[in-house]
């Protein structure tokens, strides 16, 4: 089973850039998607980068061009590049994994990491 932990989270300006990570434990984990999600307060949880076992990506619209989701299966991480952030971006910043396919649904995932903070300013 993988267990996934975030890193990364702080601060940023509009415009300016952060870099998450997920590290997920477990044997198996060249064989889960990774998918980040992320939170604002009274808002639902949104999808926002997946990547699958063979290193396919999707990104929400609202994203491409701007995130860059990647995977370094020998360290069992995730990552997470996030440029020309928005204050509207702001929230927690979870990432989950379900094995092989990547689903935009969070209830389609039953591992989560305990989330990372991302603070935007304008």
């Amino acid at each position: 089973q993988v267990q996934p932990v975030e890193s990364g989270g702080g601060s940023a300006q509009a415009g300016g850039s952060l870099r998450l990570s997920c590290t997920a434990s477990g044997y198996t984990y060249s064989t889960y998607c990774i998918t980040w999600f992320r939170q604002a307060p009274g808002k639902e949880r949104e999808g926002v980068a997946t990547i699958d076992y063979d290193g396919m990506t999707t990104y929400a619209d609202l994203v491409k061009g701007r995130f860059t989701i990647s995977r370094d299966n020998a360290k069992k991480m995730v990552f997470l590049q996030m440029n020309s952030l928005k204050s509207e971006e702001a929230g927690t910043y979870s990432c989950a994994a379900r094995r092989y396919a990547c689903m935009w649904q969070p209830n389609a995932y039953g591992l989560w990491g305990q989330g990372t903070q991302v603070t935007v300013s304008s």
